[in-house]
């Protein structure tokens, strides 16, 4: 046996090497061929057919088009509760500033509302402020005191109302018992007491107790209806 066997070395000569894979007309460099389509229509001139080839990231587009609405609805979704936040920021800063003045300041010089109070159940640790007016724009930022209700404090019944996706998502959280606080502008503090809560319709809702809190129900549902949740609060002596 020779030295090359011993040291487990062949002496017969390599094997031909693999032949290359056939290449394909659209490989390139060893890639797999772009998908496409074609469609033949007849030509209007009768002159045989006309044929279109729609490339592959085209046939991909209504698949990137779903994905980039479904990341718009997100971004949508993300944006109301971000947008309540920023505004409840800014909003505690005005009254801030209107506690120490005695009036209701503005957040921002183009806002139609400005802040009145602030309303807080601790129980809940949690504190809305409250804006004038009762408008569709001040809802946006936060609880707001209906201008046809009563004074708060005064004789008959305040009611605020908020949306239930947003600063009133914790009325579906209060039970009776609880205690509600309300700050007005002018430095005057009031405590409420909770005596229970209904949902009514709107178009026949008589407001009772010293305090409503409104809002829409059902809670987690996204389309508009005529039924509201409402807690009554009774002042406390």
């Amino acid at each position: 046996m020779s030295r090359a066997r011993e040291k487990g070395i062949g002496t017969g000569t390599p094997p031909p090497a693999a032949p290359p894979l056939p290449r394909r007309k659209g490989d390139s460099y060893g890639n797999c061929p772009q998908s496409e389509v074609r469609m033949s229509f007849a030509h209007p001139r009768g002159k045989g057919t006309v044929t279109v080839t729609v490339p592959n990231f085209l046939l991909r587009l209504p698949f990137l088009l779903l994905i980039a609405a479904g990341l718009a609805l997100a971004a949508q979704g993300a944006w109301i509760p971000a947008k309540a936040w920023a505004a409840q920021v800014l909003l505690d800063r005005a009254f801030t500033r209107g506690l120490a003045q005695r009036e209701p300041v503005k957040a921002w010089p183009w806002a139609d509302a400005a802040p009145v109070a602030r309303i807080s159940v601790p129980r809940l640790a949690v504190s809305e402020i409250v804006l004038s007016g009762g408008s569709g724009e001040a809802l946006a930022f936060g609880p707001t005191h209906l201008p046809a209700s009563a004074a708060i404090g005064g004789r008959g019944t305040a009611v605020f109302a908020a949306h239930r996706d947003t600063h009133f998502l914790f009325l579906a959280q209060v039970r009776p018992g609880d205690e509600v606080r309300v700050e007005t502008v002018d430095g005057r503090a009031y405590r409420y007491r909770v005596a229970g809560a209904r949902v009514v319709r709107r178009d026949s809702y008589a407001p009772s107790g010293d305090l409503a809190l409104v809002t829409c129900w059902p809670f987690g549902a996204t389309e508009h209806g005529p039924l509201r949740y409402v807690v009554t609060a009774r002042r406390l002596s």
